[in-house]
Protein backbone atom coordinates (compact mmCIF):
# COMPACT_ATOMS: atom_id res chain seq x y z
CA UNK A 1 0.00 0.00 0.00
CA UNK A 2 1.14 3.53 -0.70
CA UNK A 3 -0.06 7.11 -0.46
CA UNK A 4 0.16 9.81 -3.13
CA UNK A 5 1.39 13.15 -1.81
CA UNK A 6 3.36 16.23 -2.89
CA UNK A 7 7.15 16.11 -2.77
CA UNK A 8 8.69 18.13 0.05
CA UNK A 9 12.09 19.92 -0.09
CA UNK A 10 13.56 17.38 2.34
CA UNK A 11 12.75 14.62 -0.20
CA UNK A 12 14.60 16.07 -3.19
CA UNK A 13 17.67 13.90 -2.72
CA UNK A 14 15.62 10.71 -2.45
CA UNK A 15 13.64 11.60 -5.57
CA UNK A 16 16.89 12.35 -7.44
CA UNK A 17 18.19 8.93 -6.37
CA UNK A 18 14.96 7.32 -7.59
CA UNK A 19 15.21 9.07 -10.98
CA UNK A 20 18.85 7.98 -11.32
CA UNK A 21 18.34 4.34 -10.32
CA UNK A 22 15.02 3.76 -12.11
CA UNK A 23 16.06 5.36 -15.40
CA UNK A 24 19.50 3.77 -15.48
CA UNK A 25 18.02 0.39 -14.63
CA UNK A 26 15.72 0.53 -17.66
CA UNK A 27 18.45 1.73 -20.03
CA UNK A 28 20.90 -0.90 -18.81
CA UNK A 29 18.33 -3.64 -19.25
CA UNK A 30 17.12 -2.49 -22.67
CA UNK A 31 20.13 -0.79 -24.28
CA UNK A 32 23.09 -2.02 -22.27
CA UNK A 33 24.19 1.42 -21.05
CA UNK A 34 23.29 3.99 -18.44
CA UNK A 35 21.65 7.28 -19.35
CA UNK A 36 22.78 9.23 -16.27
CA UNK A 37 26.50 8.65 -15.77
CA UNK A 38 27.07 11.49 -13.29
CA UNK A 39 25.51 9.79 -10.29
CA UNK A 40 22.40 10.88 -8.36
CA UNK A 41 23.79 14.38 -7.96
CA UNK A 42 23.31 14.89 -11.70
CA UNK A 43 19.60 14.04 -11.50
CA UNK A 44 19.10 16.68 -8.80
CA UNK A 45 18.79 18.87 -11.90
CA UNK A 46 15.16 17.79 -12.25
CA UNK A 47 14.25 18.76 -8.70
CA UNK A 48 16.19 22.03 -8.87
CA UNK A 49 14.81 23.24 -12.20
CA UNK A 50 11.26 21.96 -11.87
CA UNK A 51 10.80 23.22 -8.33
CA UNK A 52 12.09 26.61 -9.47
CA UNK A 53 9.59 26.67 -12.33
CA UNK A 54 6.63 24.97 -10.64
CA UNK A 55 6.93 24.67 -6.86
CA UNK A 56 4.81 21.89 -5.43
CA UNK A 57 4.14 20.21 -8.79
CA UNK A 58 5.83 16.90 -8.13
CA UNK A 59 3.76 13.98 -6.89
CA UNK A 60 5.32 11.05 -5.08
CA UNK A 61 4.06 7.62 -4.03
CA UNK A 62 5.18 6.83 -0.47
CA UNK A 63 5.04 3.31 0.98
CA UNK A 64 2.77 3.24 4.00
CA UNK A 65 4.89 0.78 6.02
CA UNK A 66 8.33 2.40 5.79
CA UNK A 67 7.83 5.79 4.00
CA UNK A 68 10.08 4.76 1.09
CA UNK A 69 9.44 6.77 -2.08
CA UNK A 70 8.20 4.25 -4.64
CA UNK A 71 7.49 6.64 -7.52
CA UNK A 72 7.61 10.26 -8.61
CA UNK A 73 6.02 12.38 -11.33
CA UNK A 74 6.58 16.04 -12.24
CA UNK A 75 3.95 18.08 -14.04
CA UNK A 76 3.91 21.64 -15.39
CA UNK A 77 0.69 23.71 -15.59
CA UNK A 78 0.87 26.17 -18.47
CA UNK A 79 -1.46 28.70 -20.11
CA UNK A 80 -2.85 26.26 -22.69
CA UNK A 81 -2.08 22.80 -21.32
CA UNK A 82 -0.36 20.71 -18.68
CA UNK A 83 2.98 19.16 -19.59
CA UNK A 84 3.70 15.80 -18.01
CA UNK A 85 7.28 15.53 -16.83
CA UNK A 86 9.61 12.69 -16.00
CA UNK A 87 7.94 9.78 -14.20
CA UNK A 88 9.81 7.03 -12.37
CA UNK A 89 8.89 3.96 -10.36
CA UNK A 90 11.25 2.03 -8.11
CA UNK A 91 11.92 -1.49 -9.47
CA UNK A 92 10.64 -3.00 -6.22
CA UNK A 93 7.23 -1.41 -6.90
CA UNK A 94 6.74 -2.52 -10.51
CA UNK A 95 3.26 -3.88 -11.16
CA UNK A 96 1.69 -2.24 -8.09
CA UNK A 97 -0.14 0.50 -9.97
CA UNK A 98 2.19 3.30 -8.83
CA UNK A 99 2.59 4.93 -12.26
CA UNK A 100 -1.11 4.55 -13.02
CA UNK A 101 -2.15 6.33 -9.82
CA UNK A 102 0.42 9.11 -10.24
CA UNK A 103 -0.80 9.68 -13.79
CA UNK A 104 -4.44 9.69 -12.69
CA UNK A 105 -3.73 12.46 -10.20
CA UNK A 106 -2.30 14.63 -13.00
CA UNK A 107 -5.28 13.78 -15.20
CA UNK A 108 -7.58 14.90 -12.39
CA UNK A 109 -5.75 18.25 -12.23
CA UNK A 110 -5.99 18.67 -16.00
CA UNK A 111 -9.68 17.78 -16.09
CA UNK A 112 -10.41 20.23 -13.30
CA UNK A 113 -8.62 22.98 -15.26
CA UNK A 114 -10.16 21.77 -18.57
CA UNK A 115 -6.75 21.48 -20.20
CA UNK A 116 -5.08 18.95 -22.44
CA UNK A 117 -2.05 17.02 -21.18
CA UNK A 118 1.02 16.77 -23.40
CA UNK A 119 4.13 14.63 -23.04
CA UNK A 120 7.06 13.17 -24.92
CA UNK A 121 7.75 9.54 -24.05
CA UNK A 122 10.11 6.83 -25.25
CA UNK A 123 8.63 4.81 -28.09
CA UNK A 124 10.96 1.99 -27.06
CA UNK A 125 9.45 1.68 -23.59
CA UNK A 126 6.25 -0.17 -24.39
CA UNK A 127 5.18 -0.26 -20.75
CA UNK A 128 5.05 3.54 -20.56
CA UNK A 129 3.60 3.78 -24.07
CA UNK A 130 0.78 1.47 -23.03
CA UNK A 131 0.27 3.34 -19.74
CA UNK A 132 -0.40 6.58 -21.61
CA UNK A 133 -2.48 5.22 -24.48
CA UNK A 134 -4.68 3.27 -22.05
CA UNK A 135 -5.29 6.56 -20.25
CA UNK A 136 -6.51 8.20 -23.45
CA UNK A 137 -3.32 9.76 -24.82
CA UNK A 138 -2.99 9.77 -28.61
CA UNK A 139 0.42 9.61 -30.39
CA UNK A 140 0.74 12.72 -32.56
CA UNK A 141 4.38 13.04 -33.64
CA UNK A 142 7.39 10.73 -33.85
CA UNK A 143 10.95 11.95 -33.28
CA UNK A 144 14.37 10.50 -33.98
CA UNK A 145 16.73 11.01 -31.05
CA UNK A 146 20.06 11.84 -32.66
CA UNK A 147 23.41 12.10 -30.88
CA UNK A 148 26.43 13.97 -32.22
CA UNK A 149 29.93 14.43 -30.86
CA UNK A 150 30.39 18.01 -32.03
CA UNK A 151 33.99 18.55 -33.20
CA UNK A 152 36.02 21.20 -31.41
CA UNK A 153 36.17 23.14 -34.67
CA UNK A 154 32.39 22.95 -35.04
CA UNK A 155 30.50 21.79 -38.10
CA UNK A 156 30.84 24.84 -40.34
CA UNK A 157 28.31 27.50 -41.11
CA UNK A 158 25.42 27.45 -43.55
CA UNK A 159 24.03 30.23 -45.68
CA UNK A 160 22.84 32.92 -43.29
CA UNK A 161 22.26 35.63 -45.88
CA UNK A 162 19.14 37.59 -45.10
CA UNK A 163 18.77 36.29 -41.55
CA UNK A 164 19.98 37.33 -38.11
CA UNK A 165 20.85 34.76 -35.46
CA UNK A 166 21.76 36.03 -32.00
CA UNK A 167 21.35 35.32 -28.30
CA UNK A 168 17.79 35.68 -27.07
CA UNK A 169 16.93 38.71 -24.94
CA UNK A 170 14.01 39.50 -22.67
CA UNK A 171 12.40 41.66 -25.33
CA UNK A 172 12.18 38.56 -27.56
CA UNK A 173 9.85 36.72 -25.17
CA UNK A 174 6.51 37.88 -26.65
CA UNK A 175 7.63 36.96 -30.17
CA UNK A 176 8.88 33.56 -28.95
CA UNK A 177 5.53 32.86 -27.32
CA UNK A 178 3.56 33.99 -30.37
CA UNK A 179 5.67 31.85 -32.70
CA UNK A 180 5.19 28.69 -30.64
CA UNK A 181 1.48 29.35 -30.55
CA UNK A 182 1.40 29.60 -34.37
CA UNK A 183 3.50 26.44 -34.80
CA UNK A 184 2.46 24.17 -31.92
CA UNK A 185 -0.67 25.97 -30.62
CA UNK A 186 0.57 26.11 -27.03
CA UNK A 187 1.83 28.87 -24.74
CA UNK A 188 4.37 28.59 -21.91
CA UNK A 189 6.11 31.94 -21.54
CA UNK A 190 7.35 31.01 -18.06
CA UNK A 191 9.70 28.50 -19.67
CA UNK A 192 11.15 31.00 -22.15
CA UNK A 193 11.65 33.57 -19.42
CA UNK A 194 13.56 30.98 -17.39
CA UNK A 195 15.78 30.04 -20.37
CA UNK A 196 16.60 33.63 -21.28
CA UNK A 197 17.27 34.67 -17.69
CA UNK A 198 19.49 31.61 -17.30
CA UNK A 199 21.42 32.68 -20.41
CA UNK A 200 23.01 35.44 -18.40
CA UNK A 201 22.56 34.15 -14.87
CA UNK A 202 23.99 30.63 -14.97
CA UNK A 203 27.72 29.99 -14.98
CA UNK A 204 29.64 27.25 -16.74
CA UNK A 205 30.49 25.49 -13.49
CA UNK A 206 30.22 21.72 -13.86
CA UNK A 207 27.56 21.35 -11.18
CA UNK A 208 25.30 24.07 -12.62
CA UNK A 209 23.37 23.93 -15.89
CA UNK A 210 24.63 26.15 -18.64
CA UNK A 211 21.73 27.25 -20.79
CA UNK A 212 21.86 29.03 -24.12
CA UNK A 213 19.01 30.35 -26.25
CA UNK A 214 19.25 31.58 -29.84
CA UNK A 215 16.68 33.40 -31.95
CA UNK A 216 16.49 33.79 -35.72
CA UNK A 217 14.93 36.81 -37.41
CA UNK A 218 14.27 37.46 -41.08
CA UNK A 219 13.30 40.96 -42.20
CA UNK A 220 12.57 41.91 -38.61
CA UNK A 221 10.20 38.97 -37.97
CA UNK A 222 11.08 36.08 -35.67
CA UNK A 223 11.26 32.82 -37.60
CA UNK A 224 12.55 30.48 -34.90
CA UNK A 225 14.26 29.95 -31.58
CA UNK A 226 16.31 27.16 -30.03
CA UNK A 227 17.56 26.31 -26.54
CA UNK A 228 20.36 24.01 -25.39
CA UNK A 229 21.73 22.86 -22.05
CA UNK A 230 25.02 21.33 -20.94
CA UNK A 231 24.98 19.66 -17.53
CA UNK A 232 25.94 16.28 -16.10
CA UNK A 233 22.24 15.35 -16.13
CA UNK A 234 21.36 16.65 -19.59
CA UNK A 235 23.29 17.61 -22.72
CA UNK A 236 20.55 18.40 -25.21
CA UNK A 237 19.49 20.81 -27.89
CA UNK A 238 15.87 21.84 -27.49
CA UNK A 239 13.21 22.88 -27.13
CA UNK A 240 13.08 24.59 -30.49
CA UNK A 241 10.38 26.10 -32.66
CA UNK A 242 10.83 27.08 -36.31
CA UNK A 243 8.62 28.22 -39.15
CA UNK A 244 10.19 25.65 -41.50
CA UNK A 245 13.04 23.16 -41.88
CA UNK A 246 15.50 25.70 -43.27
CA UNK A 247 15.09 27.88 -40.18
CA UNK A 248 15.40 24.84 -37.88
CA UNK A 249 18.55 23.72 -39.71
CA UNK A 250 20.21 27.15 -39.40
CA UNK A 251 19.44 27.29 -35.69
CA UNK A 252 20.58 23.71 -35.09
CA UNK A 253 23.89 24.31 -36.83
CA UNK A 254 24.37 27.53 -34.87
CA UNK A 255 23.55 25.90 -31.52
CA UNK A 256 25.75 22.87 -32.17
CA UNK A 257 28.65 25.14 -33.06
CA UNK A 258 28.06 26.97 -29.80
CA UNK A 259 28.37 23.57 -28.07
CA UNK A 260 31.53 22.52 -29.93
CA UNK A 261 33.40 19.77 -28.10
CA UNK A 262 30.29 18.35 -26.42
CA UNK A 263 28.20 15.26 -27.11
CA UNK A 264 24.72 16.64 -27.81
CA UNK A 265 21.36 14.91 -28.23
CA UNK A 266 18.48 16.43 -30.22
CA UNK A 267 15.04 15.21 -31.28
CA UNK A 268 14.13 15.64 -34.95
CA UNK A 269 10.60 15.06 -36.35
CA UNK A 270 10.87 11.95 -38.52
CA UNK A 271 9.25 13.66 -41.52
CA UNK A 272 11.88 16.46 -41.57
CA UNK A 273 14.06 14.73 -44.17
CA UNK A 274 16.39 17.67 -44.76
CA UNK A 275 17.14 17.96 -41.06
CA UNK A 276 17.62 14.22 -40.64
CA UNK A 277 19.89 13.81 -43.67
CA UNK A 278 21.99 16.84 -42.76
CA UNK A 279 22.43 15.53 -39.22
CA UNK A 280 23.61 12.21 -40.66
CA UNK A 281 26.09 14.09 -42.86
CA UNK A 282 27.49 15.80 -39.75
CA UNK A 283 28.03 12.38 -38.18
CA UNK A 284 24.95 12.12 -35.97
CA UNK A 285 23.54 8.70 -35.10
CA UNK A 286 20.12 7.56 -33.94
CA UNK A 287 20.05 6.59 -30.26
CA UNK A 288 16.32 6.28 -29.46
CA UNK A 289 12.81 7.15 -30.64
CA UNK A 290 10.31 9.36 -28.83
CA UNK A 291 6.69 10.14 -29.47
CA UNK A 292 4.65 13.21 -28.58
CA UNK A 293 1.32 12.19 -27.08
CA UNK A 294 -1.66 14.35 -26.20
CA UNK A 295 -4.70 13.66 -24.05
CA UNK A 296 -7.37 16.14 -25.08
CA UNK A 297 -7.59 18.75 -27.81
CA UNK A 298 -4.80 18.82 -30.39
CA UNK A 299 -4.11 20.85 -33.53
CA UNK A 300 -1.48 19.65 -36.03
CA UNK A 301 1.88 21.40 -35.98
CA UNK A 302 2.36 24.13 -38.56
CA UNK A 303 6.14 24.22 -38.62
CA UNK A 304 8.97 22.40 -36.85
CA UNK A 305 8.87 21.49 -33.16
CA UNK A 306 11.97 19.90 -31.58
CA UNK A 307 11.12 18.97 -27.97
CA UNK A 308 13.30 18.16 -25.02
CA UNK A 309 12.99 16.93 -21.43
CA UNK A 310 14.30 19.95 -19.57
CA UNK A 311 11.59 21.08 -19.24
CA UNK A 312 9.22 18.92 -21.23
CA UNK A 313 7.58 20.31 -24.34
CA UNK A 314 4.97 17.91 -25.71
Amino acid sequence: MFTIQSMQPTQHQEVAQLIHDSTNGWYLNQLGQELFTGGPQSTMLFCDVYETLDPGCCLIAVADHDQMILGSCFYHPRETHIALGIMNVHPSAFGQGVARQLLQRVIDVADEQQKAIRLVSSAMNLDSFSLYTKAGFVPRQMFQDMVLDVPLQGIGFGDLSGVEIRDAREEDLPAMADLEYRVAHIRREKDYRFFVAANAGMSRQQDRPHWHTSVLYRQGEMQGWMVSIVHAGSQMVGPAIARDESVALSLLQHELNYRAGNRMVFLVPVECQKLVQTAYAWGAKNCELHVAQVRGAFRPYQGVCMPTFMPETG
